[in-house]
């Protein structure tokens, strides 16, 4: 069962800043900058290169209001030229601090904030980069600074060590910053990406239902224009002698019918197992999931009747003929010949069992089956199988919870033959 369209929701796809987004955090460093200049050195009198810290201040203002003219904040600038952007930020910041006192300075920790931001909004390799640049620059103004601005009647020295240990805590801050935000902003990605693929299956099937509403009012529609023309047709047939014309007359008499035909099973299709949601035999239900998957080279068969009791009666919707799909295709997939399908039932529960003669589930991934983009397949960039991106239990396993199922996961045997447990209580299933 192919998902729709997902060649555009790649693992860890990142998505590009506006320049919006980079101008009004270079603006807010400018405020900031600008008013903490002027109050040490007008508010505390404390002496400062004024004129060199406004000019690189005022560097800032150039660079954002030629890109804001140039390219406009709707811009989405790629990573390479984001990186850029954040790299001269970190510039002109040790640029400032290097003038005021270099690691000493308190500000010197806002080395930071350009890391964290590429960490949770662009590539690994961007943050990598910047991190680097972070901690050179660090490096670099832990020698070379002019000295801290401060009352000159009361000087402080800082201790070497005090300075080392600074640039220790930057250097500490700068990975780990790096590190952590940007795997949590990966997998939050990867989450928004795997919802994104869940909604566009849900969606075409949903569009599949809306036509067979479609279709079945027009069959109703059209069934009495078809009718009046039969009719008169047919009376013209009889009072026009035998001849080319009469042929003609039962030429449309003949297609009329035929057109009725097909409008009457147009009709009826909201009480055939096409229906998603009618309620049928659980062995109905599993017959017409594993139908479009048949003819891939392997056997895929279904056993059902094991157990007490009569046969569940389940109540079809998008999302389990979706899940059962998924994970009978995900099946089909790494067995080697066949793939079996059992369904038993007594008077509590429904369970299904998936089971294929294949390698088996790793035993070192058994446990994290549900998590999203993970696939022991090699991905395509333009794959439409949401097995291709290792999203297909990913999206079943909610779908068909939503059901009522329970599933597990393990391997039938020590040499693999994965096999897939669904439990429903029987409360479920009427209540689905």
């Amino acid at each position: 069962m192919a998902l729709a369209d997902t060649s555009a929701i790649l693992p860890g796809s990142w998505r590009p800043l506006r320049l919006a987004t980079l101008v009004g955090l270079r603006w807010l460093a400018i405020v900031g900058q600008t008013a903490g200049v002027l109050f040490v050195q007008f508010g505390l009198n404390f002496p400062l290169p004024l004129t060199e810290c406004l000019m690189l201040i005022g560097l800032s203002v150039l660079l954002n209001l030629w890109v804001i003219f140039r390219l406009g904040e709707g811009y989405r600038p790629p990573a390479t030229v984001a990186t850029v952007h954040l790299s001269f930020d970190l510039c002109q910041l040790g640029a400032l601090l290097a003038l005021t006192g270099g690691l000493q300075n308190p500000f010197s920790l806002l080395l930071l904030a350009p890391v964290s931001v590429s960490a949770t909004t662009l590539p690994q390799r961007s943050t990598v980069i910047l991190a680097t640049l972070a901690i050179a620059l660090a490096s670099l103004l832990s020698v070379y600074h002019m000295d801290l601005p401060w009352d000159p009647d009361a000087r402080i020295v800082f201790d070497r060590v005090y300075v080392i240990g600074i640039w220790v805590s930057i250097l500490c801050g700068t990975i780990f910053i790096a590190a952590y935000t940007n795997r949590v902003a990966h997998e939050a990605r990867q989450l928004a990406d795997a919802l994104a693929a869940t909604e566009l299956a849900l969606s075409r099937h949903e569009q599949l239902s809306a036509l067979d509403g479609l279709a079945a009012a027009a069959a109703h529609e059209l069934g009495t224009p078809l009718s009046t023309i039969a009719l008169a047709a047919r009376e013209i047939r009889d009072e026009v002698p035998e001849g080319p014309v009469r042929e003609d007359i039962e030429l449309i008499m003949s297609q009329a019918a035929r057109c009725r035909e097909i409008l009457g099973k147009l009709r009826s299709l909201r009480d055939t197992p096409g229906d998603p949601f009618a309620s049928v035999p659980v062995s109905a239900l599993l017959a017409e999931v594993i139908k479009p998957l048949e003819g891939g080279g392997k056997v895929i068969s279904v056993r059902t009747g094991a157990g007490s009791g009569t046969e569940p009666v389940i109540r079809r919707n998008a999302g389990l003929l979706y899940g059962l799909g998924n994970l009978i295709d995900n099946a089909a997939q790494f067995a080697q010949r066949a793939v079996l399908v059992e369904a038993s039932w007594d008077k509590l529960a429904l369970t299904v069992t998936i089971t294929d003669d294949g390698p088996g589930f790793p035993t070192d991934l058994i446990t994290r089956l549900v998590e999203p983009y993970l696939t022991t397949r090699p991905r395509s960039a333009d794959s439409s199988e949401p097995g291709g991106l290792g999203l297909g239990i990913f999206i079943s396993k909610p779908l068909l919870e939503r059901t009522g199922a329970k599933l597990s996961f393990e391997n039938e045997a020590a040499d693999g033959h994965a096999r897939v447990r669904l439990i429903w209580p029987r409360a479920a299933i009427a209540e689905a």
